[in-house]
């Protein structure tokens, strides 16, 4: 399986962006996909998941951030909105290795590679 994410950028404090990650290799309609992301200095966290007919997020992210999937595309998106220079980061998607898992258990994911959003104040 591999994983693209694009559609990082520089956005001011407030303003949106929409990421996306395209998956290749195996359709993913049943296994658990989301977004990770790591600020300069700091680990990786969880930032939101979508599989399973269910949704979840980071606090820090509820209401802001929005994300979907279209598996006709196998693609997973992350609508960010009200951002804050605190979600400055490398934004990672990853994809569950087994079928109807989470992908909160991060040694049990295939991951992209990053890709980089900056919000200025």
């Amino acid at each position: 399986v591999q994983l693209q994410a694009f559609g990082g950028g520089l956005v001011q404090t407030g303003g949106s962006l929409r990421l996306s990650c395209a998956a290749s290799g195996r359709a993913l309609s049943r296994y658990g996909m989301g977004w990770f992301r790591q600020a300069p200095g700091k680990e990786r966290e969880f930032v939101a998941e979508a599989g399973g007919g269910r949704t979840s997020y980071e606090d820090s992210v509820k209401g802001r951030f929005t994300i979907s999937r279209d598996y006709a595309k196998n693609t997973v998106y992350l609508q960010m909105g009200s951002l804050k220079p605190e979600d400055t980061a490398v934004y990672y998607c990853a994809a569950s290795i087994s079928p109807f898992g989470s992908t909160r258990s991060e040694s049990d994911n295939y991951w992209g590679q990053g890709t980089e959003v900056t919000v200025s104040s």
